[in-house]
């Protein structure tokens, strides 16, 4: 990774805020490859929240015209810097979290154990790796895939309390943990963010797709945006980054950070109330 923009200078001085995590460089910004600590120290989630409380991040793709897939995956619109945070952000999740539609499209496998965050995620009592979540109401997905049969910690199955007995019951005979969140078939955003926290997973991390975002924002629980901004355009009518409906007052973030490589932009968000 290089030609990065060392975080805290810049929220210093071209946005006017701090942010206490992330590499300190003296002098200059710098041109230089970011090691994976490095990169851990500057998206580690935020020391000192209340007991219990969880934090929820997003990490997302989008070009220049607002894209965030190409030909229906985002792997189109990103790079090796993208997908070397997407790993960083992986290596510090106690859970990600994806849309039924996303862990099909995106063909997900299990988080896997990575010996770079090894002694970091045991320091944090954590486990080998991320748990994967997936919410769906329907649990229309394919029991018989690694994600389900080869997981170093089981796949969690996000749904509502109607969802279909036959098909809670082919999840849990395939090993995953179901965890009803929501009346009827629907899942509730935020029931979900709860019903994980009181997991124990509170380092919490989606990976879309748009719907599942939307629905995060409108329900007002997400507290961080990683989003990488590719220099690409596409055209056509490819999804935005968050779909569903709008909010009626949108929320303000905050850039907590920006690091930059070949005109890809990395930045993260942050609620300003947070």
């Amino acid at each position: 990774m290089r030609s990065l923009f060392p975080v805290t200078d810049l929220t210093k001085s071209a946005v006017g805020g701090e942010d206490p995590s992330g590499p300190d460089p003296s002098g200059p910004l710098t041109d230089r490859e970011w090691s994976l600590d490095e990169l851990a120290e500057a998206y580690a989630y935020p020391a000192g929240l209340p007991a219990g409380a969880p934090w929820l991040r997003a990490n997302m793709v989008s070009t220049l015209d607002g894209a965030a897939q190409h030909d229906g995956r985002s792997q189109g619109i990103s790079c090796a810097a993208d997908m070397r945070i997407f790993g960083t952000l992986r290596g510090l999740a106690d859970v990600v979290i994806a849309g039924a539609e996303t862990v099909r499209l995106e063909g997900y496998r299990p988080a896997r154990a990575r010996e770079a965050f090894a002694a970091r995620r045991a320091a944090a009592g954590q486990g080998p790796a991320p748990a994967v979540a997936v919410v769906t109401g329907s649990l229309d997905l394919d029991f018989s895939l690694p994600l389900f049969t080869e997981p170093l910690v089981p796949t969690l199955v996000v749904t509502g309390a109607g969802a279909p007995d036959d098909r809670i019951a082919a999840a849990r005979k395939a090993g995953a943990e179901v965890v009803i969140a929501g009346e009827g078939t629907r899942v509730d955003p935020a029931r979900a963010v709860r019903e994980l926290a009181d997991r124990g997973l509170r380092r919490q991390l989606t990976e879309g797709g748009p719907r599942l975002l939307g629905q995060f924002v409108a329900a007002g629980v997400l507290d961080e945006l990683c989003l990488t901004m590719s220099p690409m355009l596409t055209a056509g009518d490819a999804q935005r980054i968050a779909g569903g409906p709008g909010v009626a007052v949108p929320e303000r973030f905050f850039l907590a950070s920006l690091l930059e490589e070949a005109g890809f932009l990395f930045t993260r968000y942050r609620r300003t109330d947070r």
